[in-house]
């Protein structure tokens, strides 16, 4: 039996059937198997990077996403703009909002709690929003790439907003309530937390702990340019 086979021949039971991937121009589409609860949480580093990366895969088979951040607001070793807000500003069919106040709530940073508190709540109210407009949308057609997330999202991150959960900012009926009003074919992703959300077991489709190991933070390594922000 020869082992020849043409570069130009598909490998069957294979990803991609054997051939070298190539990228594609970029076109509005709607996903055929969306609708999940996603949740990211634990000690280690990624979460947020986790769910931007599956963010951007969504938006690059032309499906609209949208992130909205709580508790993102940044310390005196973060730039004010991230290199992701650079990244989705450049690339079609994703983008973000912050509604995350400096610094970072109990940790003795100078930053105000009240305010905290105060931002989080607006952003549960954002992502009520957020969730009526998907409801509204015809999440199973294509929505346009660079529509304003008031026209609907296949996917919508919810990123640190277990992490303002975990430290009562809100509370784990608001987190219940974002998922009840959840519209069937929307993708939603939960982020945050060093603390198990043990109240999102029943509820959440997938549950990822993104676990700590070993981080140079604990050696006094801070923040840096292109890994943390």
């Amino acid at each position: 039996m020869s082992n020849d086979q043409s570069s130009d021949e598909p490998i069957e039971n294979t990803p991609g059937q054997g051939r070298t991937p190539e990228a594609e121009r970029i076109e509005p589409a709607a996903p055929e198997e969306f609708g999940l609860v996603q949740v990211w949480w634990g000690d280690g580093k990624g979460k947020t990077t986790a769910t931007l990366g599956m963010g951007m895969r969504a938006a690059g088979h032309g499906y609209r996403v949208h992130m909205l951040q709580f508790m993102k607001g940044g310390a005196s070793s973060v730039d004010a703009v991230r290199g992701e807000y650079n990244a989705i500003t450049a690339l079609p069919g994703i983008s973000y909002e912050n509604l995350g106040h400096y610094g970072w709530h109990g940790m003795a940073d100078g930053s105000d709690e009240a305010d905290h508190e105060a931002e989080a709540q607006a952003g549960l109210e954002r992502a009520h929003e957020l969730l009526e407009a998907a409801d509204d949308a015809a999440l199973d057609e294509p929505i346009d790439l660079n529509a304003e997330p008031e026209a609907g999202m296949h996917m919508l991150i919810l990123d640190e907003v277990l992490y303002a959960a975990d430290r009562g900012l809100l509370s784990e009926d608001d987190v219940h309530g974002l998922i009840d009003a959840k519209p069937d074919d929307l993708e939603l992703v939960l982020s945050g937390s060093h603390t198990a959300p043990s109240y999102l077991e029943d509820r959440a489709d997938l549950i990822t702990n993104v676990r700590k190991v070993k981080h140079p933070i604990d050696d006094g390594q801070r923040a840096r340019c292109g890994t943390e922000f």
